[in-house]
């Protein structure tokens, strides 16, 4: 897939929020599971120049968070339109946001979190050089729930 990274508009966070449903367990990922994080994500001052969709041709395929830490590391979250994922598209689609972080914003270091359930995206992240670092909980969707804070190394993986 060839993918090009644009600013999400209002327009784009709204698609995402109400249109992506996810099957099962992964329905955890819907954005109006989390009334908290439905608000952050439709507030346009607090996606700032943030975040970010990813096209291919004309089609929304999925979306990229990040947030710098610090001058050294950026924290990345991200989302595949739900018709997608499953199918082999994490690896390719991971790099690629990547590769655009670390070109925008230079870091040595880029740390994500996600759920412990989740791994077939644990399995794609660990397949593309992150390392798990830490577990910790979170109130998140209505209760507690355990994550995995991973980490890529931009200095080991070359």
């Amino acid at each position: 897939m060839k993918y090009a990274f644009i600013p999400m508009t209002q327009q784009h966070a709204e698609i995402i929020a109400y249109h992506w449903h996810y099957e099962g367990e992964y329905s955890f990922y819907d954005m109006e599971a989390d009334e908290e994080d439905l608000n952050e994500f439709l507030d346009e001052e607090a996606r700032a120049s943030n975040y970010y969709v990813v096209m291919n041709a004309n089609e929304l395929i999925g979306f990229f968070c990040f947030q710098k830490l610090d001058a050294n590391i950026i924290d990345i979250g991200l989302g595949m339109k739900p018709q997608l994922t499953g199918q082999g598209n994490g690896e390719d689609f991971l790099k690629t946001g990547i590769e655009f972080g670390i070109n925008k914003y230079k870091p040595a270091t880029i740390t994500l979190s996600v759920a412990t359930f989740n791994e077939r995206a644990i399995n794609v992240y660990k397949k593309v050089g992150f390392v798990p670092e830490e577990t910790f909980k979170q109130d998140t969707n209505g209760g507690t729930y355990e994550f995995l804070k991973m980490s890529y190394d931009l200095y080991k993986q070359n």
